[in-house]
């Protein structure tokens, strides 16, 4: 088997990933639900979320070739997906609405808040411009990420502060307004 590693491919999927997942602008809400719920598992959380993300990569594909959608229109949906959620972030309001946790167990912060739809959408976006291992290798690294702020997140909460926290989610915002457009002009060619 002859592996396609490439760093940059890595990079930006991982920095994609990373602002999908916005696990540092959640801290919010982690931090609400370890005040409702007590301990939230950080371990499980995040190798669930990880187990999800990278089925959902492999799987993923075969659903759409199922309902017989290419991964260049998904792609642009994903697009559009990308770019309400780089919305909500600039804008600090919600397009979608959140039901409020009872447990803070593997729902919701495995699935959705870090493996949700916006996730979902950007693995298969990515499948259709980088090799799944360099894909693969970007989901370790975030998950990784993703396990150290769970693990302190109250700690950086006091840290950053609310200024910093809606600071670092107004950044990314745009970051994903740029990833956003990027998928929408790299796949609507293919389409037509």
């Amino acid at each position: 088997m002859n592996l396609h590693l490439n760093f940059r491919e890595i990079a930006t999927a991982s920095m994609i990933l990373f602002a999908v997942i916005d696990i540092v602008g959640s801290v919010p809400i982690i931090i609400s639900l370890r005040n409702k719920v007590g301990h939230v598992q950080s371990e499980k959380a995040s190798i669930v979320a990880a187990c999800i993300m990278v089925a959902f990569l492999f799987v993923g594909e075969e659903i759409l070739n199922l309902i017989r959608v290419d991964v260049n229109s998904f792609a642009v949906a994903g697009a559009f997906v990308i770019f309400f959620l780089a919305i909500e972030m600039i804008l600090g309001v919600n397009l979608h609405k959140d039901e409020k946790p009872e447990t803070a167990s593997i729902v919701p912060i495995a699935f959705p808040l870090i493996a949700g739809a916006g996730t979902m959408t950007s693995l298969l976006a990515l499948r259709a411009e980088f090799y799944v291992e360099n894909i693969i290798v970007a989901i370790i690294i975030n998950i990784i990420f993703v396990y150290l702020v769970l693990k302190s997140s109250s700690r950086i909460g006091k840290l950053l502060g609310s200024n910093g926290l809606g600071v670092i989610r107004k950044v990314f915002g745009v970051v994903l307004l740029a990833i956003a457009v990027k998928l929408f002009a790299t796949n609507i060619n293919q389409l037509f």
